[in-house]
């Protein structure tokens, strides 16, 4: 509990050795802090370095986000925190770390939610996408957009054909809640490690496995260590551009609306990023020796029908609001409910 509050007082420092959230280099100049835990060749951390190009453009200069990446000013929940206490302007965060301030977000954690690409686009896109972002400003947290990043799947240094292979296996996930009760439905257990610590965690066996998407376990290096990669694709969890509530009011009304502007310029280059990035990413892992398996996931997606029962059948509190989302996401398009296959 000391050393959490002594590393969380360490961020905090650091965070204003750089300085404040956002300040004025000059009278006229406005400048926002970004921090993220991804390194800088990840496709999101190139799509951010787009939008702060495309901010820069539009505001004439008057307006720069400056990015810190590969967890420099913290990981994603300590850097969601300086967000709330106004020492930091902006985060890209995975929705997992969300969800323990912003309950409605775990919605993003129910396995198999989104039937493919289209559907979440569909969702995210629309007014229950719209809806999330704003869910957390009363936690001083405002989204400004999602950024892809893909669907992710397992990847071990065994083989992963079936939820079966899964048990007896201490596999990596986020801090999230949603995330522990996903692997253990599925027969694992589950670890909650830092992005950051993850690959000496890989290494030296503290794990077994891990989940992530194709660009970030081939960025990460990780393949180095696990030659299997699984794609069962059992969730899609967006990445969040997310602001701090404090900093946006603080903004003028043009400052807002050329930031959302370069924002959601941003989020479709990023699409088409990510999708040339994908594709790179699994011809470079299949080279270097993983081996690339296509599951069958009726057997994942049976494993995993308590989780979505048990927000169905809720009837009050946030469970039965998880609930209610889930209905309608999967009225969003065509398709069938994969809880009642």
């Amino acid at each position: 509990m000391r050393y959490g509050l002594f590393v969380f007082v360490g961020i905090l420092v650091a965070i204003l050795i750089v300085g404040l959230a956002s300040h004025r280099a000059h009278s006229d100049v406005r400048i926002l802090r970004l921090a993220h835990g991804l390194n800088i060749q990840h496709p999101v951390h190139k799509t951010m370095e787009w939008m702060a190009q495309r901010v820069k453009e539009l505001s004439g200069g008057k307006l720069i986000i400056e990015i810190f990446p590969n967890e420099q000013l913290g990981n994603e929940k300590e850097c969601i925190e300086a967000l709330q206490l106004g020492y930091l302007a902006m985060t890209k965060t995975s929705s997992g770390p969300l969800e323990g301030f912003v309950p409605r977000l775990r919605i993003f954690g129910i396995p198999y939610l989104f039937r493919d690409s289209e559907h979440f686009w569909q969702v995210a896109k629309g007014p229950i996408g719209k809806e999330l972002l704003l869910a957390g400003q009363e936690k001083g947290l405002r989204g400004l957009c999602y950024y892809d990043a893909g669907a992710r799947s397992f990847y071990a240094k065994r083989p992963i054909n079936s939820p079966e292979d899964l048990k007896g296996m201490k596999i990596r996930v986020m801090n999230s809640v949603m995330a522990v009760d996903m692997i253990r439905a599925m027969g694992g257990s589950a670890t909650p490690i830092s992005w950051g610590e993850l690959y000496t965690s890989l290494d030296q066996g503290v794990v077994d496995a891990a989940e992530n998407n194709p660009p970030s376990f081939e960025t990460s290096r990780h393949y180095e260590i696990c030659k299997y990669y699984s794609l069962d694709e059992h969730l899609r969890l967006p990445d969040i551009l997310v602001i701090s509530y404090r900093v946006w009011r603080s903004l003028t009304p043009e400052q807002q609306k050329i930031l959302q502007q370069a924002v959601d310029e941003s989020v479709e280059y990023g699409r088409r990023l990510w999708a040339e990035a994908e594709a790179a990413s699994l011809a470079k892992v299949e080279s270097a020796g993983v081996q690339i398996i296509r599951p069958d996931k009726r057997a994942f997606q049976e494993s995993v029908r308590p989780i979505w029962q048990r927000y169905l059948n809720a009837t009050e509190g946030n469970d039965a609001e998880i609930g209610r989302l889930i209905r309608q996401i999967q009225q969003v398009g065509a398709g069938t409910d994969p809880a009642k296959d």
